[in-house]
């Protein structure tokens, strides 16, 4: 546990300044390092080549719920990694909030909703979710293998925690994926996230 924790520490301190950029859709994603559940480390540098998507989530939260309980996200991420894309699922919950949850924690609520994430981020200190402006949860952002962001937003057009609201939605996560492997211009590039407000620290909230 003491490495895990003394890896942590040094992950934080040796974040720069570019993971404070603004995020936005056609530009470069902001780059971070993070630690993930495995205790493993992961830097964005290193997955250029790859599709990544990031999935900001919350367990607790009513929207994320609906998501997993209805096996939509699962449905999601299994379209998506099967076809070679990282799905990182980060968890910015501060300490003593809703949401957080220790390493093995984290991994048990993977497992036992039956998750198809490549890797799952710990990011209690909300480093990367503010340098993202990742507001709620479930909220996404989908990268090109040249590290440039395609989308970013919402997972789709039914701002609703009830499973009902899942049939006829939009799902503008896979619809931007499809026009991008059809070799089209994503169509929607960047849409108002919804869901449940991300609980970062006091000190360390959204600006």
């Amino acid at each position: 546990m003491r490495g895990v924790i003394l890896t942590y520490l040094f992950i934080l301190a040796s974040m720069t300044s570019p993971i404070m950029a603004q995020p936005v859709v056609g530009e470069k994603a902001p780059a971070f390092i993070g630690l993930k559940s495995n205790g493993d480390t992961i830097n964005l540098e290193d997955l250029k080549g790859s599709y990544v998507v990031l999935e900001w989530t919350n367990h607790e939260c009513p929207y994320v719920k609906k998501h997993y309980n209805s096996g939509n996200m699962q449905k999601t991420q299994e379209s998506l990694t099967s076809q070679g894309v990282h799905w990182i699922s980060v968890i910015s919950s501060a300490p003593g909030k809703q949401g957080h949850v220790s390493a093995s924690e984290a991994t048990e609520i993977a497992t036992k909703r039956g998750s198809y994430a490549t890797s799952i981020v710990l990011d209690p200190s909300g480093e990367i979710g503010r340098a993202y402006r990742a507001k709620t949860t479930p909220q996404m952002v989908l990268i090109d293998p040249e590290g440039d962001i395609l989308y970013q937003g919402a997972i789709d057009n039914k701002p609703s925690a009830r499973i009902s609201s899942l049939e006829g939605a939009s799902n503008y996560l896979l619809t931007a994926w499809n026009e991008v492997r059809n070799g089209e211009q994503v169509s929607v590039r960047e849409t108002k996230p919804y869901g449940c407000t991300i609980k970062y620290g006091d000190t360390q909230g959204y600006k």
